[in-house]
């Protein structure tokens, strides 16, 4: 299974980031428009991701209250309507739609996210590559270089947000 090193924060804009990431010659990889839905589970989340014609099932186990390590695994899915098909036989907990700017810096996934119904986001993702000192070194720089504090951190997944609502 993956592992990766994950934050999230609320922001009012995303101008100050991108030009911060801009700079320093992280990777723009695209804008992506995603909707998530959630299906009730014994532990850990589901979720079925929907982007374009695109379904992804993803599995996580995530540490929600330490340094939050996810632990997560992708299945792609192919059919005439997964969405339908998995509604047929699981309940929905959730659904979360983004817009989601998508920026790569040293294996680190930088998310700008407008979230519909909940505001501006900004979510790091740090994979697993050489060890967990590695990880939270790479990590830790991407969160100096944008001026991240770890007060401003949510310890929550958009489901747990969009449900709280």
């Amino acid at each position: 299974m993956p592992l990766n090193l994950e934050l999230k924060i609320k922001v009012n804009s995303h101008s100050p980031i991108e030009s911060t990431l801009k700079k320093n010659g992280a990777e723009f990889m695209g804008i992506l428009k995603q909707k998530d839905v959630y299906y009730k589970t014994k532990s850990g989340l589901l979720k079925l991701r929907i982007e374009g014609k695109s379904f992804t099932l993803i599995k996580y186990l995530r540490d929600e209250k330490g340094k939050r390590w996810s632990n997560y695994e992708l299945l792609d899915l192919r059919g005439k309507n997964p969405e339908k098909y998995l509604e047929s036989f699981l309940n929905i907990e959730a659904v979360v739609e983004k817009k989601r700017k998508l920026y790569l810096y040293d294996n680190t996934r930088v998310h700008l996210d407008e979230v519909k119904g909940l505001g501006k986001f900004l979510e790091l993702e740090t994979l697993l590559v050489d060890g967990k000192s590695d990880a939270t070194r790479r990590f830790d720089f991407v969160k100096q270089m944008l001026g991240i504090e770890n007060h401003e951190q949510i310890r929550k997944s958009y489901r747990n947000l969009i449900l709280k609502k």
